[in-house]
């Protein structure tokens, strides 16, 4: 049994930038209590950032697994495929949250294992737009302030959605709001580390699933061509499947400690 301490805590921060606590009590509850009433509770609980998504997938079980129960040998195969993934224009999976039906299961020739189509549902991470969120920020570039939740690191703010007027030092690498007050005006440094309180108005989803072979051919004679410089090193930078796009530019908003004190 959990114990309510638990339960506690998650509701006293779930309006704070412990997101990544709350996620891990997600997969350990799932792990142990698959489907218990605590899973549902913390769904509840954070159902502002999480949805349930429903899902179809075909489930192979290894022959060495045939001596567990089937529900946690699905479990355990669903989880390994999907948990900390982005799905496209789903979001990103946490943990199985309840397996609905499950159809026959089938052993095809030349394969030992068991193949069965699963319908079942997946805790997500996808806010909705407009939703606010604390975060924690992990860096400034000339791009933007990139915040992290935690457990979700692709959130930026860009330059045009933080508090006005704003100004990147270069030296520093970090954003500051030049905040006019009668005495004049006050940089209010945006450093890394500093808890942020932002809106989601964005979100991008990129396909990066691999592609084909190109259909170019090159020529017999084609003599081969080194590729510009830098072409390579930003060939190898992935882009982030699932983006985050977060505004500040309104009261309430930006570094916490801006309101607090």
């Amino acid at each position: 049994m959990y114990k309510p301490e638990l339960l506690d805590i998650i509701c006293h921060h779930r309006n704070t930038a412990c997101g990544s606590c709350v996620v891990t009590a997600f997969r350990v509850l799932s792990r142990f209590w698959s489907g218990s009433g605590l899973v549902r509770v913390l769904v509840r609980v954070w159902s502002r950032m999480f949805v349930l998504v429903e899902m179809v997938d075909t489930v192979r079980i290894p022959p060495w697994s045939f001596h567990r129960q089937l529900n946690d040998a699905i479990s355990e195969e669903l989880n390994k495929k999907l948990a900390n993934k982005v799905v496209y224009n789903v979001g990103l999976c946490v943990c199985l949250y309840d397996i609905t039906k499950l159809e026959d299961s089938y052993i095809f020739p030349g394969d030992g294992a068991s193949h069965t189509k699963v319908h079942f549902r997946y805790v997500v991470f996808h806010p909705f737009l407009d939703e606010i969120l604390v975060g924690k920020i992990r860096g400034c570039s000339a791009e933007g302030v990139h915040v992290s939740l935690g457990f979700f690191d692709d959130i930026i703010i860009p330059p045009e959605s933080l508090q006005q007027p704003a100004k990147f030092d270069e030296a520093e690498q970090v954003w500051m709001w030049e905040y006019e007050t009668d005495e004049g005006a006050h940089d209010l440094y945006m450093d890394q580390g500093e808890e942020i309180r932002f809106r989601v108005v964005d979100e991008v989803f990129i396909d990066t699933s691999p592609s084909g072979p190109s259909a170019e051919k090159e020529g017999p004679s084609a003599a081969p061509t080194a590729p510009p410089a830098g072409l390579e090193d930003s060939a190898q930078q992935k882009e982030a499947p699932y983006t985050l796009i977060g505004s500040v530019s309104e009261p309430g908003l930006g570094l916490l400690s801006w309101w607090n004190s």
